[in-house]
């Protein structure tokens, strides 16, 4: 989410700020009757034999002295306009109601059993902390605590793994919400960090030994993913790479341990999507070299042990996706077995191995249904879900007798089940206290006609009993993209929103892997205006059908929902009256130049591929804005902590809404300098954020109350 920022309080510290804002040429006066003046540079090229000019390239240097200037009148101009909205504090408090709650991420258990290590956060706690339990229904005791390490709590933890034993546990600390982490290992004998400390980096994937002397991670390097070992108490700078050369910066990397620690697999995905994957495992206890499993294959391969057996998650001949099991002493495709098969009308979602069982998870018309085989793939039973939702991955070892899952639906915060091998039955592990009138709340699922004709699924969130007379105040968000599944999920965001009389829609647009690798591929290259076909689509449903009127639907999409709601605002100006776009994706023909934008290059193609070239050009959002449009209100989100998506794009974006826009109908750009990609934020920060975002929604489509 993103970070609000407060507005200078008092007149003279007011005064300051405006006098070194006019100083630095972005105002002349203490009334901010509109955006701060941006300078105009334009530089100009020629793609594909096309003149392109760039007005703001020279905001993309992040770190020039006029750029700082140029963010500070950005943020100051919001914060004139935002602060003293009149449902603020109301929204405020209520999001501190839902928010500030016990909150329990998934216990990752020692091979004994003996002790449970988790991240948790109680109501009273900004950040999460990392707990341990010795037993399921011990006494929780803090191991890490990082609510003493920063002043405004931009630092946060979380949980990579634990030694089989449970004496040690792997650890990242983020700043801000940066997607590079520096991993700690703390000891729990001792209850203090071990000094070896591998610094901030990218990191993929970090597991112990068996013994739990040393640690396998991976780390991105300037040419691409690279495996070490750790071995602890030697100097870092020491580690041996032992996989990866060749790979290069378009590639991710994830290697683990089986259980006992005799088998290493190291997966190899090529793009952020993983399309293609390749599987390599090495037998570590006959110190064999790393050898190719599926290497050759244009599918995605998604690998795991089950005890000593690897068991492989694939779409390969089978775009619904299928389990395939491998014995590991003739790993040949020809002795490939398939034990799972493929399903038309539902896609496997994910596949654990746990409890000498695997829990399978299928998406059937967007949502979660859990079902158990052996390993011969002989069905052992369905895990019973309360309601429409999502279920996540199951969590479990191999060899134990209990399992644990999450569950949460539109009107169901997360809660935490453990299950029980021997009685086959979950029961509530850890459930947060929400004050919801969920039975006030009614859920349903409609179909729409997309441009071409597809029907596309899309979850409506409202009141009980709601009159279709295209009143209501309608939020509508959508990703559409790298095969991630907008199945149900509990949001205070849209809780509230329905509270205050508004509807809540969630489609299943193209690009995602509601409908499997299909569905996916229907939105990705040269596909892509699908996916906002099927978003302009999902609008004009909700007016047509009398939910809503477009001086009544706000739009909102983040990072990939960002490029989407970008897309719908220069397509379709006249169908929303206000835009949340957060952490976007805008400057197609520029995106791949920047940070770690080569992982996407699989999914959008680049403009310095021909071929790709006029596909991005059709619909780069920033190439599309034309004065004398009357664009919605806009809010751009993004700051320094984002280092996956470069923050240029919102920043440009700015600036080119800002000289097109009309009177009422205001381009803001909230930007700061801690927040990112990667979350870790304190959950009094999101309480502002979310109430910022939802006032200045309610503000613009003219349904704004008191506190």
């Amino acid at each position: 989410m993103y970070r609000f920022l407060a507005p200078a309080v008092g007149l003279r510290r007011h005064s300051i700020v405006l006098l070194m804002l006019a100083t630095a040429g972005f105002v002349t006066s203490g009334v901010l009757a509109g955006p701060p003046t941006t300078r105009v540079e334009p530089v100009k090229e020629v793609l594909g034999g096309q003149e392109v000019v760039d007005s703001y390239r020279w905001l993309e240097d992040q770190e020039a002295p006029a750029t700082r200037q140029w963010i500070e009148a950005q943020n100051h101009y919001t914060d004139s306009l935002l602060s003293g909205l009149p449902e603020r504090e109301g929204l405020a408090k209520r999001f501190t109601e839902l928010l500030k709650v016990d909150h329990y991420n998934l216990p990752v258990p020692s091979r004994d059993g003996r002790r449970y290590f988790f991240a948790r956060r109680l109501a009273n706690e900004d950040l999460a902390t990392l707990v341990m339990r010795d037993a399921a229904t011990g006494k929780d005791e803090v191991l890490i605590d990082p609510h003493s390490w920063t002043a405004d709590h931009s630092r946060s933890v979380s949980m990579l793994n634990i030694s089989e034993d449970g004496s040690r546990l792997a650890y990242e600390v983020r700043q801000g919400g940066k997607d590079e982490t520096e991993i700690r290992i703390f000891d729990v004998a001792s209850r203090r960090d071990l000094p070896d400390v591998l610094a901030e980096a990218r990191y993929f994937s970090a597991d112990f030994s068996p013994d739990g002397q040393s640690l396998y991670y991976v780390r991105n390097m300037a040419g691409g993913p690279r495996l070490f070992r750790h071995r602890f108490g030697s100097p870092v700078g020491e580690d041996r790479e032992l996989f990866g050369s060749g790979f290069g910066p378009e590639t991710i990397m994830a290697a683990g341990l089986s259980e006992g620690g005799r088998y290493l697999l190291v997966q190899i995905f090529h793009g952020a999507s993983g399309d293609k994957t390749e599987l390599f495992v090495q037998d570590l206890s006959a110190g064999t070299p790393i050898q190719p499993i599926a290497t050759d294959l244009d599918a995605r391969f998604l690998g795991t042990f089950a005890g000593e057996t690897l068991v492989i998650l694939t779409n390969w001949q089978a775009p619904n996706s299928r389990i395939l099991k491998v014995d590991l002493a003739h790993p040949g495709r020809d002795h490939w077995r398939e034990i799972v098969p493929e399903r038309k009308d539902a896609v496997i979602e994910a596949m654990t191995p746990a409890c000498g069982r695997l829990f399978v998870n299928y998406l059937e018309n967007v949502r979660s249904k859990v079902l158990t085989f052996d390993l011969e793939g002989k069905p052992l039973g369905e895990l019973a879900l309360e309601t429409l939702g999502s279920a996540s991955s199951v969590l479990g070892r191999w060899q134990s007798q209990e399992a644990f899952y999450s569950f949460q639906s539109f009107v169901v915060p997360e809660q935490i089940y453990r299950w029980d091998a021997g009685s086959g039955k979950s029961t509530v592990w850890a459930r947060p206290s929400v004050a919801l009138g969920s039975t006030q709340i009614e859920v349903e699922q409609v179909w729409f006609e997309s441009k071409d004709s597809t029907r596309v699924p899309m979850f409506l969130v409202h009141a009980k009993g709601l009159a279709l007379d295209a009143s209501h105040p309608t939020y509508l968000t959508g990703y559409g993209g790298f095969n991630v599944n907008m199945s149900p999920f509990f949001s205070a965001l849209a809780a509230i929103w329905v509270e205050r009389g508004g509807v809540y829609a969630v489609p299943a647009l193209r690009g995602g892997g509601e409908f499997g690798e299909a569905w996916h591929r229907a939105g990705m290259l040269e596909q892509k205006q699908h996916t906002f076909d099927d978003f302009i689509a999902a609008a004009e449903w909700l007016v047509r059908q009398r939910y809503t009127r477009p001086d009544r639907l706000a739009v909102s999409g983040g990072s990939n929902g960002g490029l989407l709601v970008g897309a719908f605002l220069t397509q379709r100006p006249d169908l929303a009256r206000a835009v949340i776009c957060s952490y976007p994706l805008l400057d197609m023909l520029r995106y791949h130049r920047f940070l770690v934008a080569q992982y996407w290059v699989p999914e959008y193609g680049s403009a310095d591929n021909p071929k790709d070239l006029p596909v991005l050009a059709a619909y780069s959002p920033y190439h599309h804005v034309k004065p004398g449009t009357a664009y919605p209100a806009v809010l751009l989100v993004t700051g320094d902590g984002d280092t996956r998506v470069a923050p240029l794009h919102a920043r440009k974006m700015a600036a080119l809404l800002q000289s097109v826009e009309v009177p009422g109908r205001p381009t803001l750009l909230r930007y700061h300098t801690q927040q990112g990609h990667s979350g870790g934020e304190p959950v009094s920060q999101r309480v502002q954020d979310y109430a910022e975002s939802v006032a200045f929604l309610r503000w613009q489509l003219g349904v704004a109350g008191g506190s």
